[in-house]
């Protein structure tokens, strides 16, 4: 248990961080599991109304990851990462298999 009044203080403020970079962290990844969800709809059945709601989910989360980042929630390398796998994930579904010759 912390003895002086700042230490107090200073583990007071860094609870009242952690909860707020919890909720953060928390939704990010809902966002990115509704997403994932969306583009294995898309997969299943390409149509313009699936396409359109995969584009909604991905903004969705990006926008969130970038506000993530930007508060400090996020790392700005974890965050480029993060929107790197949603983009990656999508472009296997939509691209045909290039084959290497």
């Amino acid at each position: 248990m912390a003895n002086t009044k700042s230490a107090l203080k200073r583990a007071k403020i860094a609870e009242r961080n952690r909860l707020r970079n919890k909720s953060y962290k928390s939704a990010v990844k809902t966002l990115m599991k509704k997403y994932f969800a969306a583009v294995e709809t898309y997969a299943a059945n390409p149509t313009p109304e699936s396409n359109e709601e995969v584009q909604t989910r991905m903004s969705e989360a990006y926008s969130k990851i970038d506000k993530a980042v930007k508060r400090g929630v996020l790392h700005p390398n974890n965050g480029a990462r993060k929107k790197s796998r949603l983009a990656q994930r999508l472009k296997a579904h939509t691209q045909p298999a290039v084959t290497a010759s």
